[in-house]
């Protein structure tokens, strides 16, 4: 089972990223999808979440309406669609699955966000 996150990078305040998450070893759409993100000195906190079935989504009150989650059943892969990066978006990127008592995390990626 593994979770491999990619996309994230440098990029200035105002741009874009899309971060990607590819699942093998199980089906994604079987689980809730999640992205989680840490920055230095701060605890991990959820940012979106995909439910199991797809037809509901979640975001922290920091990103709504700039975060977009989604997930790509065929490529067993989720996304998370970011616009308007803010330097307060800098943080490690996780991505989660979980279903009951099944959990598993990514690596991480990392987001900084500077001019």
């Amino acid at each position: 089972v593994q979770l491999v996150e990619s996309g994230g990078g440098l990029v200035q305040p105002g741009g874009s990223l899309r971060l990607s998450c590819a699942a093998s070893g199980f089906t994604v759409s079987n689980f809730a999808m999640s992205w989680y993100r840490q920055a230095p000195g701060k605890e991990r906190e959820l940012a979106a979440r995909v439910s199991r079935v797809g037809l509901s989504t979640d975001y922290a009150d920091s990103v709504k309406g700039r975060f977009t989650i989604s997930r790509d059943n065929p490529k067993n892969t989720v996304y998370l669609q970011m616009n308007s990066l803010k330097p307060e978006d800098t943080a490690v990127y996780y991505c989660n699955a979980r279903n009951g008592a099944y959990e598993y995390w990514g690596q991480g990626t990392q987001v900084t966000v500077s001019s």
